[in-house]
């Protein structure tokens, strides 16, 4: 034979058999459903810029200077920035990377991908893509990130067009 505790009317709490109702985890913060009156930051002040918003925009502007110069010869190049790269060397020491790959010793710092088919049969366009970290960590924000960025840039539109780096620079005949 099992005993049952006997339940308590409603109405008097902490005894035992009455429920009072299951937890909800997370509510503390936003207890009554309003939630936040307001964005934390305004937009027009530089705290609400992510780090990976303000990279975003220092390879925009790198970029810019080529494009301006070679825009035809770019329309079929994607420029896309990943955290960091995927691709690691076997022996760090003695690594030759090729030339689709712009790195710093056994650290990548952008990858050309060039167009072609992916699984499905369906053509891709060619693609450069920036290693945001290990940029970042060789230069320091404001100018000199930006002139990295710009030479990463320019060695790999080199390699994807097939001419030299000044010619680059100096722009299309």
């Amino acid at each position: 034979m099992r005993i049952h505790p006997k339940a308590t009317p409603r109405g008097s709490f902490g005894q035992p058999g009455i429920r009072r109702g299951r937890r909800r985890v997370g509510r503390y913060r936003d207890r009554r459903g309003r939630g936040l009156r307001s964005p934390l930051l305004p937009q027009n002040v530089p705290a609400y810029n992510t780090r990976s918003d303000e990279f975003d925009a220092v390879a925009l502007e790198a970029f810019a200077e080529i494009d301006a110069q070679w825009h035809d010869q770019l329309a079929g190049l994607d420029i896309a920035v990943d955290e960091i790269p995927r691709l690691l060397p076997r022996d760090p020491e003695t690594v030759e990377w090729p030339d689709e790959v712009t790195a710093d010793g056994a650290v990548p710092l952008a990858r050309l991908i060039p167009a072609g088919m992916d699984v499905h049969g369906v053509p891709t366009r060619a693609q450069i893509i920036l290693f945001r970290r290990p940029l970042e960590s060789r230069a320091k924000k404001g100018t000199d990130l930006l002139e990295l960025v710009h030479e990463v840039l320019v060695q790999q539109v080199a390699t994807h067009l097939g001419v030299d780096e000044d010619t680059i620079d100096r722009g299309p005949e």
